[in-house]
């Protein structure tokens, strides 16, 4: 998780060759998590990663499809997950947000794999807009530099 005032908002850094990033995308709400992608590619070109984006249907699909990146022939170093989800008047924002969240944390537990999580919960969506424009706020920041930390963290185990 990462903090208002961590040191990993300024530029990137990786060790080793540049990163391979799939992208796995919900863009229901097509404005916000574009403007997180964005975000998000401002770090990832200051590494030079070679950058893949696929879209999904929605927010519940994002597990299903990064398990399936994982089992592709094709691999990569990293994944990163962008969605918001907008809460309304029935439960259902709960049983989806729920959803989404176990299913990937499932997954990062299991295959140990560098995973950069930004899905936007949010109550309006006047905040979604507010996480995703290419300000200090911006999430989809925020979830690369957790994704790069993170596939640091695997190369200097030696798992990556």
């Amino acid at each position: 998780m990462s903090t208002i005032d961590s040191p990993e908002r300024g530029a990137a850094h990786l060790p080793g060759a540049p990163p391979r990033i799939l992208v796995i995308q919900a863009p229901y709400y097509r404005n916000v998590v574009e403007g997180m992608r964005q975000g998000a590619m401002t770090v990832f070109q200051d590494l030079q990663a070679e950058v893949e984006t696929v879209d999904v249907a929605g927010g519940y699909e994002l597990p299903a499809a990064l398990r399936m990146a994982m089992k592709a022939r094709r691999r990569w170093d990293g994944y990163l997950l962008l969605g918001c989800v907008v809460k309304g008047e029935t439960d259902h924002y709960t049983f989806i947000c729920e959803a989404i969240c176990k299913g990937v944390m499932d997954i990062s537990v299991e295959s140990g794999a560098p995973i950069g999580f930004g899905l936007l919960t949010v109550d309006s969506l006047a905040q979604a807009e507010a996480r995703s424009r290419p300000d200090r706020m911006n999430k989809g920041v925020e979830a690369a530099h957790a994704l790069v930390a993170q596939i640091a963290l695997a190369r200097g185990w030696g798992l990556a």
